[in-house]
């Protein structure tokens, strides 16, 4: 079996705050990462921090300031090794003929509007994922990927939740939070039946 992880993060900008009025949803931003240490991350955003509207398939580096100091959450689930090398695969195909793909900023308006608007060839963060998981076989949505939000991501996936905080804190520890059920950072909150555990390590931090 092998581990595939989701991060949704809140980077507290002007964008993600649009997109938080109409979902009422903390976290409004979805990533694949293909390992614990969070180097191999991806997802459609934006190309470069300085420009939101400049958007498409990203390998994402959370070491930038940009991520750092941003709330998120990790989860993970396991799948067979099969699997693993679709969604691998499949991924790979993104990066190779990248220059093709684009944000799919309509999508997210239709979403809101509830109106069912899908292109070609373009995809938001959620609706990304959506796609690699149904291509690998790891999942199947009862609804078409171009509606799939976050949220839905996480009720149709059901993976653990094994850290709540700072992606920074996260970076300097991850080896640690796999080892709990469910770690939620600075909190005394509840998850179904799993009590949530603290951790006081000091924050590192790391940039490029």
């Amino acid at each position: 079996m092998k581990r595939v992880y989701i991060l949704l993060t809140d980077t507290g900008t002007v964008f993600t705050k649009c997109i938080r009025v109409f979902t009422g949803k903390k976290y409004n931003h979805a990533s694949l990462g293909l390992d614990l240490q969070l180097n191999q991350v991806y997802s459609f955003g934006r190309k470069k921090v300085t420009n939101p509207f400049d958007g498409g398939f990203v390998k994402e580096n959370l070491y930038q300031d940009f991520f750092l100091q941003a709330s998120c959450q990790v989860y993970c689930f396991e799948v067979a090794e099969e699997q693993f090398e679709r969604l691998q695969d499949t991924v790979q195909a993104f990066g190779l003929d990248s220059a093709k793909y684009k944000y799919n900023l309509l999508g997210l308006v239709g979403i809101a509007l509830h109106q069912h608007w899908n292109r070609k060839d373009a995809y938001f963060c959620s609706q990304f994922l959506a796609h690699v998981f149904e291509e690998s076989q790891t999942v199947r949505f009862s609804k078409p990927i171009y509606l799939i939000t976050p949220t839905d991501l996480i009720e149709a996936v059901q993976p653990r939740l094994v850290y709540e905080g700072t992606v920074d804190e996260y970076l300097a520890n991850s080896a640690t939070y796999i080892e709990s059920p469910i770690t939620v950072y600075g909190t005394s909150q509840k998850y179904g039946t799993s009590s949530v555990k603290k951790w006081g390590f000091p924050v590192i931090n790391r940039f490029f």
